[in-house]
């Protein structure tokens, strides 16, 4: 039982339209040495109680927008319609080759401030 891992699932989810058709496949196995029956019930309750913690955090995620407005930094100029071309298979390899080449592009690495962003996460437990 993950809250952040299962939060940042949930978010995506809901920013798809959350569930519209169906929902989760929820089990819980006892495991190790837990072999007594309030084992299982422990394991089901557990388990709900961090899939509900997790659909609250990734609800106040998308409230709050400041990871989305990270994401949306992150990758803006794949707005512009060059870059939206490339992505929607309008230019070929060669296309985006001769453009390289004739703009003088040369990217240079960046960092995806991941430390950054896993913090951003965080503030919202």
């Amino acid at each position: 039982m993950n809250v952040p891992e299962l939060a940042l699932a949930l978010y995506e989810m809901l920013k798809a339209g959350g569930f519209t058709t169906g929902g989760m496949n929820f089990d819980a196995k006892i495991r190790r040495q837990s072999i007594d029956p309030d084992d299982l019930l422990q394991a089901h309750v557990g388990s709900i109680d961090a899939c509900a913690r997790a659909l609250l955090t990734a609800a106040k995620m998308i409230e709050d927008g400041r990871l989305k407005a990270e994401v949306e930094k992150r990758y803006a100029k794949w707005d512009e319609p060059k870059n939206q071309a490339m992505l929607n298979g309008k230019e070929s390899l060669s296309d985006i080759a001769a453009r390289v080449m004739k703009d003088g592009i040369e990217p240079q690495p960046r960092s995806g401030r991941q430390e950054y962003l896993e913090s951003l996460v965080n503030t919202y437990f």
